[in-house]
């Protein structure tokens, strides 16, 4: 009897430790992501889909520099165009217990998985530059990207508005792909219609490769196709058509377009071997993304300019315009705006054809 008093007092007494204590079966089972995010400072998970392109590496630059101004913390995971490796990071930004994500999806579709992870841990997910489709994200920040595809065609009609073309497209994993080849499709189809502009071939890359739109350009000619004119969806693409071109000696005697104003994209325009690039600035999209996700944290009311369907839901759309960029207003835009200096665009061209200081 005296045994069993005293086991009924030790439980007594254990209870009333835990009871004031506070803990409790929440307490026990609490997050260790809730409690992460409790420190105060603002974390940034940006998820990116690759880090290859000189681009995505400013944005990378610029949105780190701009969040950490603002007193923010970011945290950047890369995933080297691999959809499963981004799942796999993104669960790694979540367990880190971020506030806010940013990401720029390698697979358009896939990429919905993440949003759903996310919002089960009431965080937010910005999609950055591409469309994460059928995940009604917060807010998509991007480009007028069917824009970028009418000033890619018109500039090359306008140059070439009879001929044989050859069209070159992004991963079709990026639905930005989807929306340049809309904006090239609207331009050409006048010319189609009539039948004085011929698509001969047209191909999708697999994740942006190089090797791709090289391939394309080889095929063609290899095929004894015509090519009068090439559209490639960014500069990079671009580089590997010229590349082809060139060993066919036909660089600069058939004009392409790319987008993304890289360096070298700039040095081709000014060098001759490259038509025109689409100048997105950078620096305004990754410092508004910065802004936006410090602010959206703070759970401050974010306004959008634009709304776009992702394919299920109407998502807030802030919608930056891009810019043609041709050898004609270089300087005016380029180089104005200090994304390139002159000395690096026209290193390959002689100093009396350098536009005047």
């Amino acid at each position: 009897m005296i045994n069993l008093n005293k086991n009924i007092f030790v439980f007594f007494v254990f209870f009333l430790v835990l009871a004031g204590s506070g803990c409790n079966s929440n307490d026990i089972q609490a997050s260790p992501i809730e409690h992460e995010r409790s420190s105060g400072k603002i974390k940034i998970g940006f998820s990116m889909s690759t880090l290859q392109e000189e681009r995505w590496q400013r944005d990378r630059d610029i949105f780190v520099a701009r969040a950490k101004e603002l007193g923010a913390e970011v945290i950047i995971q890369n995933a080297n165009n691999d959809s499963d490796e981004q799942l796999n990071q993104v669960r790694f930004l979540i367990e880190q217990g971020m506030d806010i994500l940013v990401i720029v999806p390698q697979d358009c579709e896939k990429a919905a998985s993440m949003v759903q992870t996310a919002r089960k841990y009431g965080i937010k997910v910005i999609s950055y530059d591409r469309l994460i489709r059928n995940a009604d994200v917060d807010i998509y920040i991007s480009f007028d990207n069917v824009k970028v595809g009418r000033l890619m065609a018109e500039s090359l009609a306008k140059k070439v508005p009879r001929g044989n073309y050859v069209i070159i497209n992004g991963a079709r994993t990026d639905y930005n792909s989807y929306m340049f080849n809309e904006g090239y499709k609207s331009v050409l189809k006048k010319f189609t219609d009539k039948g004085e502009i011929k698509v001969v071939n047209e191909i999708w890359t697999n994740d942006w490769k190089h090797e791709d739109a090289f391939q394309c350009i080889e095929d063609s000619l290899r095929n004894k196709l015509r090519i009068d004119a090439v559209i490639a969806a960014n500069d990079s693409l671009a580089a590997a058509a010229i590349e082809a071109l060139s060993e066919n000696r036909m660089a600069g005697r058939v004009p392409v377009v790319g987008h993304d104003a890289d360096l070298a994209g700039c040095q081709r325009v000014v060098e001759g071997t490259q038509l025109m690039t689409v100048y997105k600035p950078i620096h305004r999209i990754a410092k508004t993304a910065a802004e936006i996700s410090v602010w959206m944290a703070k759970g401050e009311e974010v306004k959008a300019n634009s709304v776009i369907n992702d394919g299920k839901y109407n998502v807030p759309y802030y919608m930056i315009q891009p810019i043609a960029v041709t050898k004609n207003n270089m300087k005016d835009t380029i180089i104005a705006d200090s994304f390139h200096g002159l000395e690096d665009i026209y290193i390959n061209v002689p100093k009396s054809q350098w536009p005047a200081n």
